[in-house]
């Protein structure tokens, strides 16, 4: 499972390191490819064992509605097959650079099954919209049911 944050920068071919404890989850999965798509403004990456699971999970949805097939247009689209070099590091294709943003530092997050890339300055917008979204007594219900 990946967990915790990093921040790293990005370099000028567009590559970005990904932390040593990441690497040992996407070794530990048998493949040193990753899947990276986009969501959320932000990019989503995966071993190959957890993106078969989504795309699994994804073929089992009802194709008819329109926003369905948009949304598989736009995520499973927007994939890409990457490696991590000698290094540690991954090119992130010029595509999916452009719609998280990535432009110099970035955030990797840990979130269980995926981790995610963040522009540092969207990450922090985000955590802005965390902090508001705390004060709805919806979503603190919902964390309470986490045991949390």
């Amino acid at each position: 499972m990946f967990r915790g944050s990093s921040s790293h920068t990005i370099d000028a071919k567009g590559r970005i390191i990904i932390p040593a404890r990441f690497r040992d989850v996407i070794n530990a999965s048998g493949d040193e490819r990753i899947m990276i798509t986009r969501m959320d403004n932000c990019l989503f990456a995966y071993t190959f064992n957890e993106w078969n699971k989504v795309e699994q999970r994804i073929l089992q949805l009802p194709q008819k509605s329109e926003r369905m097939r948009r949304f598989q247009r736009f995520f499973i689209g927007s994939a890409q097959d990457c490696r991590c070099d000698g290094q540690g590091r991954v090119l992130i294709p010029p595509m999916l650079k452009g719609y998280a943003g990535l432009e110099k530092e970035v955030v990797l997050v840990g979130v269980m099954s995926r981790f995610e890339i963040w522009s540092k300055e969207k990450l922090d917008r985000e955590e802005e919209q965390l902090a508001t979204d705390m004060g709805d007594e919806q979503i603190r219900e919902e964390i309470s049911h986490l045991g949390l």
